[in-house]
């Protein structure tokens, strides 16, 4: 990737537009991640592995 600056101004926007996709990307990768995790923990009423006590 071959990019030429010649402005400040250049590399702020560039910058900050780099930044916007690496943040949606990341919380998008965050919800799938979660919705992984979240849906394991899903169990039928009455099969459940825990043992409470008391």
């Amino acid at each position: 990737m071959e990019s030429i600056f010649y402005t400040l101004q250049d590399h702020m926007t560039f910058t900050k537009g780099t930044i916007y996709v690496l943040m949606v990307l990341i919380l998008a990768g965050f919800v799938a991640y979660w919705t992984f995790l979240s849906g394991r923990e899903e169990e039928e009423p009455g099969t459940s592995t825990h043992h409470h006590e008391g």
